[in-house]
């Protein structure tokens, strides 16, 4: 009996080359004797309503296709339920699909991976009722990522880089209060990025040792500093060398509460909400379609 297979993808995204992808997994995934349906919607809000009506529904998996922001709605249908998620990584970042080690721009590789079926259980932070895969971000790089959002003369790593640059001249150190599995820490920073995952940002790896299957989160906290020495610390950030500055410290709990005024929290390209936030690592939150192991 063939299986049931959702392929949730935006419409919109990408001037079409989304639905070209999921027209080109959905015809590899049939010959491997996979019954594929496309799910979308234009629109994130009833694009997820819709998918997790058919989750509810029954099917063997869904595969989202598209980038972190495709994958950040289709966690919202998926975390905590029995049915896996495949992903076909079409996207400028990417984030999610790196930490699971799946083939980045390759169609036929990535839905070769959903074909397999092979489950790893992974954990996903929480927000209130919002799943986050990648990383949490708040100050600098939330600021970063605010900015960007409002710019509509530029895209992708032009966009961001913009962004990146404005914010730089408006760096200011941050007064906040963070509490760590219920330990409370006043702290000034630059930023504090919460990480499920490694990266964010297209492979920036803000959290390299976080692991998604430990239960807990790795907490980057960058100290206060002035625009020159952030010049010298964030390039590291690409390989996750920026962990072993003096200016950086990384903690590990499974509950995170930040508060701190005029903040916003930002994961997975989405903004989640102005601080204070908390959030949750839940275990094993999401049944990942991964490669096999090798050998």
């Amino acid at each position: 009996m063939s299986r049931e297979i959702a392929i949730f993808v935006n419409p919109t995204a990408g001037r079409g080359r989304g639905l070209k992808a999921a027209s080109i997994a959905a015809d590899l995934l049939r010959d491997r004797g996979l019954t594929p349906h496309q799910v979308s919607a234009p629109g994130v809000a009833e694009g997820i309503a819709r998918l997790r009506s058919v989750v509810r529904a029954g099917v063997d998996a869904v595969v989202a296709v598209g980038g972190d922001g495709t994958v950040a709605a289709a966690l919202q249908a998926v975390a905590g339920t029995p049915t896996p998620l495949g992903v076909i990584p079409i996207g400028s970042g990417n984030d999610f699909a790196r930490a699971l080690d799946l083939p980045l721009g390759d169609v036929a590789a990535a839905a070769r991976v959903v074909a397999d079926r092979h489950i790893r259980p992974v954990d996903l932070g929480r927000v209130g009722e919002r799943w986050f895969g990648t990383i949490l971000c708040t100050g600098f790089d939330s600021r970063v990522n605010e900015r960007a959002n409002r710019m509509t003369w530029a895209g992708g790593r032009t966009r961001y880089n913009a962004a990146l640059l404005g914010e730089l001249g408006a760096l200011k150190a941050i007064d906040y209060e963070l509490e760590l599995d219920g330990k409370p820490f006043e702290v000034e920073a630059t930023l504090i990025a919460v990480g499920n995952g490694r990266s964010y940002g297209g492979g920036m790896r803000m959290c390299p040792g976080a692991d998604l299957a430990d239960g807990l989160f790795d907490i980057t906290v960058v100290a206060a500093c002035g625009r020159a020495e952030l010049l010298r610390v964030f390039p590291g950030v690409y390989g996750g060398r920026h962990v072993n500055h003096p200016l950086v410290t990384v903690h590990r709990a499974a509950t995170v509460s930040l508060t701190a005024r005029g903040l916003s929290g930002w994961a997975d390209g989405e903004r989640l909400g102005a601080l204070p936030l908390t959030a949750d690592c839940v275990p094993a939150a999401v049944r990942a379609l991964v490669p096999a192991p090798a050998g």
